[in-house]
């Protein structure tokens, strides 16, 4: 079984705690986002895991308990994200330069094979045009070279709440605008060069638009390639059936929570009112065995059926 940690929130970031005492407990539950009352229980005996995939903006807080997964025999991979957008588009996130030195230690660590940059999402707005992220990609690579061997992009999904957000900006009097066009094929040709010239292999996550013509593969962030490669051990080639068309992960099994991040990006999907991840936050009982308790997590609306999946 594989793991994901997790794709409704950062729990390196905000859970590890809880993380780390559900491993030593062995198992942790988790609620049906669509219907809390349905609660499954998930294994995390190291026997029964396969490997941990880790999403996260700052993994700072899990660093220091790295030697205890080792110890208990885990294997696990990080997908890393590292953006440099404008404030107004990820209040909450950590400074490009401190999240740079957190990959490049967390690469020291573990090595750069089991820590992939995500540059994802690409979100084209009237102040983040494509040159702006041409930009900020090639700085970012230049710093992180010899620290990952693998990128990963795609472009922000328009989900109702995510345009929402944007309106509320308007109206605010602090007008931004998402771009509904697609990236420019010299654009992701470009992005592509940038990988190459640092030693990368990029890919891209769930994307419809074909992109190999300009050198972007379609990616698998639950990757059974990766992981054979790295850890030595054959998972399930399976396509997850719960996610979207275009994704091209195996079958994992999430133990996160919707509505539950506190960075605030304004283009989440995972967090769908503000309000509710916030009280969810104060919720969180770290000796619980379900990040925000058996009996559901406070949500928004349910859950679109575009979103990464409840399984």
């Amino acid at each position: 079984m594989i793991i994901s940690a997790s794709r409704r929130t950062d729990i390196p970031a905000f859970y590890a705690g809880w993380l780390m005492n559900r491993v030593r407990a062995g198992f942790c539950t988790v609620p049906n986002p669509v219907n809390p009352r349905q609660v499954s229980r998930v294994s995390l005996r190291p026997e029964d895991v396969d490997v941990i995939v880790f999403w996260t903006r700052d993994p700072k807080p899990l660093l220091g308990r790295l030697a205890e997964l080792d110890e208990r025999g885990f294997r696990y991979y990080f997908q890393y994200t590292i953006l440099a957008n404008p404030r107004v588009l990820e209040p909450g996130t950590p400074p490009v330069e401190v999240a740079v030195n957190t990959f490049r230690s967390l690469a020291d660590r573990i090595g750069p094979d089991r820590v992939v940059w995500r540059y994802d999402p690409v979100i084209i707005t009237e102040r983040t045009p494509e040159a702006y992220h041409l930009d900020r990609m090639a700085s970012i690579a230049a710093t992180l070279r010899g620290y990952t061997k693998r990128l990963v992009i795609s472009l922000v999904d328009m989900y109702p709440h995510v345009e929402a957000r944007f309106r509320s900006l308007g109206e605010k009097g602090k007008p931004i605008t998402l771009s509904r066009e697609p990236l420019a094929d010299d654009g992701i040709r470009l992005m592509a060069g940038i990988a190459e010239a640092n030693a990368m292999e990029i890919s891209s996550c769930a994307e419809d638009i074909a992109w190999a013509e300009q050198r972007v593969r379609p990616g698998q962030c639950v990757d059974d390639q990766l992981i054979e490669k790295v850890f030595g051990i054959s998972v399930t080639h399976q396509k997850d059936p719960h996610q979207r068309q275009a994704c091209g992960c195996v079958v994992s099994k999430d133990i996160g929570a919707y509505d539950t991040c506190a960075f605030r990006c304004l283009y989440c999907y995972a967090t769908r009112n503000a309000g509710a991840a916030r009280r969810n936050r104060l919720k969180h009982d770290p000796e619980a065995p379900s990040l925000i308790g058996a009996d559901g997590a406070e949500t928004g609306r349910a859950p679109s059926p575009r979103l990464p999946s409840a399984s």
